[in-house]
């Protein structure tokens, strides 16, 4: 399998969030380039130091998200991308372009050395907070066949958050998640609401045994209930390892250290 490929045989893999700040050109943007890829890669220190999994480099902090990602958002990212390899070179690292730029997130995770992108619209349509944003599968992979970036992998969001789902509220979550797999899915990705918020146990429990692509959690896993997901084959954790347990804040170094250290203990066989 091709997740094994990037993580072994790790359960419930651990990947934690680099938010990188407010980039040139977004309103919230008060930092030099300079700054900004030494802070992403003070946090990928940290992550490491922990003995996280693998990580994910996200443009968070550029609110408020566009579909019209432009070409200094492309460029500012493979610069951060390729510093955070640098100080992980053996991590598996992924990246997310804010608002589903996924094909630019293939580019930059080809030009970075990165191993997997998150991608959001990957099967049928909804409705984000941006807009409207229609299913992109079949030219999202067909643009990573032509770039030569076919050992980049695609982690999709199916019914994600921040999304009003109304106009596929006869599709249930186990029919997208197959849908993805039948689309070249390498691995559906389960939300909350929103971020922060926890995922449905009950919906990893269906979704898990409905397609036999890995299923991520993707939004809410904390130390108090990671116990709930520990089917999963992997977590993206952002928010629980801040300060304060919000995204905005710094990365508090003991929370993921704490959380690393309840992973370890449950990977090992219990008698």
């Amino acid at each position: 399998m091709k997740f094994q490929s990037l993580f072994g045989s790790l359960k419930s893999v651990v990947i934690g969030m680099i938010h990188v700040k407010a980039l040139p050109g977004t309103p919230l943007c008060c930092l030099n380039m300079l700054q900004i890829v030494k802070e992403a890669c003070r946090e990928a220190e940290v992550y490491l130091e922990a003995g996280i999994d693998g990580l994910i480099i996200e443009n968070m902090h550029d609110v408020p998200y566009s579909f019209n990602v432009g070409p200094e958002v492309c460029a500012c990212m493979t610069a951060v991308c390729s510093a955070v390899r640098h100080v992980c070179p053996t991590l598996p690292l992924g990246v997310q372009i804010l608002s589903s730029a996924n094909q630019q997130a293939l580019a930059v995770a080809l030009a970075s050395g990165l191993d997997f992108i998150r991608a959001e619209g990957f099967v049928f349509s909804h409705v984000a907070d941006e807009g409207l944003l229609n299913a992109c599968a079949g030219d999202l992979l067909r643009y990573r066949k032509q770039i030569g970036a076919d050992g980049v992998q695609i982690f999709t969001d199916i019914k994600k958050k921040h999304s009003s789902h109304a106009l596929t509220a006869d599709v249930t979550i186990k029919e997208t998640a197959r849908a993805a797999e039948f689309f070249l899915s390498d691995g559906v990705i389960i939300t909350g609401a929103a971020t922060g918020d926890q995922a449905d146990p009950c919906e990893l429990t269906d979704v898990f045994q409905s397609v036999k692509i890995p299923v991520l959690i993707g939004s809410g896993v904390t130390y108090d209930n990671v116990d709930n997901f520990l089917d999963a084959s992997g977590m993206i954790i952002g928010s629980h390892f801040k300060l304060g347990g919000h995204w905005t804040n710094a990365i508090d170094p003991d929370r993921v250290k704490r959380f690393m250290a309840k992973i370890h203990h449950l990977r090992q066989p219990q008698s």
